[in-house]
């Protein structure tokens, strides 16, 4: 999917097919480099955000990733992305989950596979690092998609976000 689109942008298409098909993973590639089109691919349910620029072998690993239900997204759009978020928080959206119910909703290790997530670590890198098994993070995520109403682990992150989950940290 491409973001700039004729007839209907790639932002609108990205909507109306997860609102049809929620299950359908959808790739954004673009040749727009500005953070915000990222923000609202992934809020329109993108799965993964990559540059037209980039080589064969990063857009084939990008499609595989989303395909194994792992997010993948231009890196440097994503910290830009981040920092701005942390620097200005948006409005708490008006949704199922606020900061405050997140608390009692996610268990401890949940929260903290989220945190990781949101802060763009692979499912391997997450296990490595709270010394789980694969199998457990994947788990993790799975519960933490469903608790979240969302339909990936990128529409995850990005709530963790919106939400202010995540401490100020340097990205």
């Amino acid at each position: 999917m491409d973001v700039l689109m004729p007839h209907m942008d790639g932002l609108e298409a990205t909507r109306q097919i997860k609102r049809e098909f929620s299950r359908t993973s959808v790739l954004v590639l673009t040749a727009a480099q500005d953070p915000i089109y990222l923000s609202e691919a992934l809020k329109a349910g993108a799965a993964g955000y990559v540059q037209k620029g980039a080589t064969t072998e990063e857009t084939i690993g990008a499609v595989r990733k989303v395909l194994e239900g792992e997010s993948s997204l231009d890196q440097e759009l994503a910290t830009q992305l981040l920092k701005r978020l942390m620097e200005d928080p948006q409005p708490e959206p008006s949704g199922r989950v606020n900061k405050e119910s997140l608390t009692g909703l996610l268990s401890t290790r949940e929260s903290e596979v989220l945190g990781l997530v949101a802060r763009g670590y692979a499912n391997q890198q997450i296990a490595r690092k709270l010394l789980i098994s694969v199998s457990t993070v994947k788990k993790h995520v799975r519960n933490v998609i469903c608790k979240l109403g969302v339909s990936d682990r990128t529409q995850a992150a990005v709530r963790a976000v919106e939400l202010g989950v995540l401490d100020r940290c340097k990205v």
